[in-house]
């Protein structure tokens, strides 16, 4: 809601037009053999909201009695036109509480909600289905990312059983960046470390998206696989080392400096049509 990579809604702000509900959209990624990508973005008139239940258009995201986020996915891909049909339920080992401001002024606040959980995917369309690990989190603010940060690296790993680590990298316009290391234990319990010192990882093979990550000194990070090569935007797995252990991490980079640039921002809608 108020998708923040929106170019309708980029354009939407500099023209007043900046109610955040008519710019809402699910993204779908899935990766491997069935490769599929969605993320149809629609007005306001195609929102239904309520404390437990979220309706963008055909597909909708709602909280059960047993604390189950279900996503029921009925959607159209991008850039061709291949239908992704299916339910996805999360099921968190805990619920965190805390938030945390990403920047100085307090405008950005992002939620780990579930550092650690179980998901269960059975898709019809395309027919495939998994259970395993999953994790869950928001993002929020007042004003659009780009005025704020830019750029911002973020990972994720699951350290075995319930355990993970988490680390929050950004480069604020204002002031001096933002470096955050946490370890959720399997308990739900949070303890706070000094991130390491940042390396560099290759750029991505298309874009050339510059990417980094933080690790322990003698053990610099690594990219295992580009999951999203994008003009401003990439998703990794990469191998790494942090608290004297090797660990394999979901990655993700952002440069806001690009994704406000005008040829990226004429790219955009190829991956993101607009109903």
């Amino acid at each position: 809601m108020g998708s923040v990579f929106s170019p309708y809604y980029f354009k939407g702000r500099r023209r007043g037009r900046d109610e955040p509900r008519d710019y809402c959209s699910l993204n779908v990624c899935l990766y491997g053999k069935a490769r599929r990508w969605t993320m149809t973005e629609r007005r306001q008139r195609g929102l239904t909201q309520s404390p437990s239940h979220l309706q963008i258009g055909p597909s909708a995201l709602h909280w059960g009695a047993d604390r189950t986020l279900t996503v029921e996915i009925d959607e159209i891909g991008t850039p061709i036109p291949q239908r992704v049909r299916g339910e996805i339920k999360v099921t968190p080992t805990f619920i965190n509480e805390q938030v945390f401001e990403l920047d100085q002024a307090g405008r950005h606040r992002w939620r780990p909600i579930a550092p650690s959980a179980r998901v269960e995917v059975s898709l019809e369309r395309p027919a495939i289905s998994w259970t395993g690990h999953a994790y869950l989190d928001r993002n929020w603010g007042d004003e659009p990312l780009e005025d704020a940060f830019r750029y911002w690296d973020w990972s994720r790993a699951s350290l075995g059983g319930d355990e993970s680590l988490i680390l929050y990298h950004a480069d604020r316009r204002e002031g001096d960046r933002l470096s955050l290391g946490l370890h959720f234990g399997a308990d739900g319990g949070l303890s706070h470390f000094e991130p390491p010192q940042d390396h560099r990882l290759a750029r991505t093979p298309i874009w050339r998206m510059p990417r980094s990550s933080q690790a322990d000194a003698q053990h610099p990070p690594r990219v295992v696989k580009t999951l999203e090569d994008t003009p401003f935007y990439s998703r990794s797995v990469i191998a790494s080392h942090l608290q004297g252990r090797p660990i394999e991490a979901v990655h993700e980079s952002l440069s806001l400096d690009r994704f406000r640039s005008a040829w990226v921002q004429q790219l955009l809608p190829y991956r993101m049509p607009r109903r």
